[in-house]
């Protein structure tokens, strides 16, 4: 009877302890239980953490992120206890849940508490990469890299890191870190000690952050200095990305540096030695040298001596021959050209050239070839209101003068004659080399009429009477025509000593007069004679042979034996 009345009691006390044991055992799944390796296979871990069976874990799970696991029988491990058993009746575990739910406990504090924690990049994803952080994978925003754009995130990979966390979501499992926040905070701390003990004259290390037109923005660290395109070199740069690059370190001097504003100029070219020192001694007056052109503008162009030393070819020195020609099409950029040195001038850093001058004089050259005096042939370039234009040798240009075209006509009337493209044969009459002149004609190729009818100056000459024929009556006075092609003028105040007698309605044309020859003038090819001077002259002569009228004989009977004496030498001619 006793022992049929204990059996309930049994009952009821195993059902209670195994009641019991499934809750203790229902309490595992979901949780982080400590296990002991027992076995290790090819590419698994048999972990024994209590439960009636034991659970595999992939062998991958419990090495880092790219390195190998290192695991040895008898080990402690921490491990996720997904379920209690599956078909096969082990039980399932995980050791990245493990540490992922550890991490996460450590993460959300750091979250909390603001603080850095560590990570390691290990891959690439769409818009950014993915962070291990000790289990937890968290998402790395490629913006949130550097503070730089990093074309090259090589070096990071694999390498741990500090990183900032932004957003934490557990739920969703969702993490998002940055590691540009971590530098901003240094680069701050940086700044403010840099801005500190910053002076000028100080030589710094910089890294290219950005490139303008006019200069380029150097990282110092937590500050950004601007080194101005005119700093760069002691040459010429067109613009600073001919000489710098994004991201490229540089060595730079601070030049001048304002504490209020915080602005910061910086230098390269104050780094290394000034090449304008000493150039008066390097580059003397009328010395040659060899150069390239670095820029080409509407007035000359820059050649470089050396590194650093700029010279400019004005326009009006780059030729000898090409007038009024942009200078591009004289000289090219990068061309090496030979230049004589004009004028330096140290203070202002500027040195003259001249390129035209390292050639001779091509007006000098003609006149040794073609003095004055001597004959030349050229093609008529260009026909202008003063003149025509010659193509010499040397590709310089000779003038035929209006006045210098023909003896007999006016030059307006004369230059009809000629076009463009038409071949002439010309006297050369003056050569200047340092005006870059040359005066030719072409009416000298023949003697001149004029001083031809003249003749040896006998007949006709200053003082002599001659004979001419009335050609035109004017108001003012005669137009005569004197034989051999001459023309001579008589003005009316000439016309008669008698004031009531100087009328030229007393002369006809045709009519024949004697007047004496009062000038020549052989520019304007014009002979002016006089009546009254011729007049004047005769009484005087007479007076001469034929007595005075002192002697008794009038005015009258004197003149009137010139005159038959006169006439009768005419007979007898």
């Amino acid at each position: 009877m006793a022992d049929t009345q204990t059996m309930p009691a049994n009952n009821e006390d195993f059902a209670s302890l195994l009641e019991d044991s499934l809750t203790e055992m229902d309490g595992f799944e979901g949780t982080v239980q400590k296990g002991v390796v027992i076995a290790v296979d090819n590419d698994s871990v048999l972990v024994d953490v209590g439960l009636k069976a034991e659970g595999r874990v992939a062998l991958k799970e419990f090495g880092a992120p790219g390195q190998p696991a290192e695991l040895k029988i008898g080990d402690v491990v921490d491990v996720y206890v997904e379920r209690l058993e599956d078909r096969n009746g082990e039980a399932v575990l995980s050791r990245d849940k493990a540490r992922r739910e550890e991490s996460w406990q450590q993460l959300e504090n750091a979250y909390n508490s603001t603080t850095r924690v560590k990570g390691v990049i290990f891959g690439r994803v769409k818009g950014g990469f993915t962070v291990d952080l000790s289990g937890a994978v968290a998402f790395l925003p490629g913006s949130q890299v550097d503070i730089r754009p990093v074309r090259d995130i090589g070096p990071l990979m694999g390498t741990p890191q500090p990183f900032q966390i932004l957003k934490m979501d557990r739920a969703r499992g969702n993490i998002v870190v940055s590691r540009r926040a971590v530098l901003e905070e240094s680069r701050a701390e940086a700044r403010g000690e840099l801005i500190a003990n910053l002076a000028e004259g100080q030589v710094l290390q910089g890294v290219v952050k950005n490139i303008t037109d006019y200069g380029a923005f150097i990282d110092l660290g937590g500050v950004d200095g601007l080194l101005h395109v005119t700093d760069i070199a002691w040459r010429r740069v067109n613009h600073p990305s001919d000489a710098l690059q994004i991201g490229q370190s540089v060595t730079v001097q601070v030049i001048r540096f304002n504490s209020e504003t915080q602005r910061i100029s910086l230098g390269m070219k104050q780094l290394e030695a000034d090449p304008w020192e000493g150039a008066l001694a390097k580059y003397p007056v009328d010395a040659q040298f060899s150069g390239r052109v670095t820029n080409i503008t509407d007035y000359g162009a820059f050649v470089e001596l050396e590194p650093g030393v700029e010279g400019l070819v004005h326009v009006s020195e780059m030729s000898w021959t090409k007038k009024n020609v942009h200078p591009g099409k004289i000289v090219s950029t990068s061309q090496e050209v030979e230049v004589q040195i004009l004028e330096v001038d140290s203070d202002k850093r500027r040195i003259s050239l001249g390129i035209k001058q390292t050639q001779r004089n091509p007006w000098e050259v003609f006149l040794e070839g073609h003095p004055v005096g001597s004959e030349i042939e050229g093609e008529v370039r260009n026909i202008t209101e003063f003149g025509l234009f010659l193509g010499l040798p040397g590709e310089i240009d000779g003038m035929v003068h209006l006045s210098d075209l023909d003896w007999g006509r006016s030059g307006d009337e004369a230059i009809k004659d000629y076009e463009r493209g038409q071949t002439l044969k010309a006297k050369v009459l003056d050569v200047d080399p340092e005006k870059e002149r040359i005066s030719l004609g072409i009416k000298q190729l023949i003697e001149d009429p004029f001083e031809a009818a003249l003749g040896d100056g006998d007949q006709v000459r200053r003082g002599a009477v001659i004979t001419g024929t009335v050609t035109a009556v004017t108001d003012n006075g005669l137009e005569l025509d004197l034989g051999n092609e001459l023309t001579g003028f008589i003005r009316r105040s000439d016309l008669a000593r008698q004031r009531n007698e100087q009328r030229t309605d007393r002369f006809a044309v045709g009519e024949r007069v004697d007047a004496m020859v009062m000038q020549i003038d052989r520019n304007n090819r014009k002979i002016t004679l006089s009546i009254k001077a011729s007049e004047i002259a005769e009484e005087k002569e007479a007076m001469a042979q034929f007595g005075s009228s002192d002697s008794g004989a009038s005015l009258g009977d004197i003149l009137g034996a010139a005159l038959r004496n006169r006439q009768q030498e005419e007979d007898d001619a």
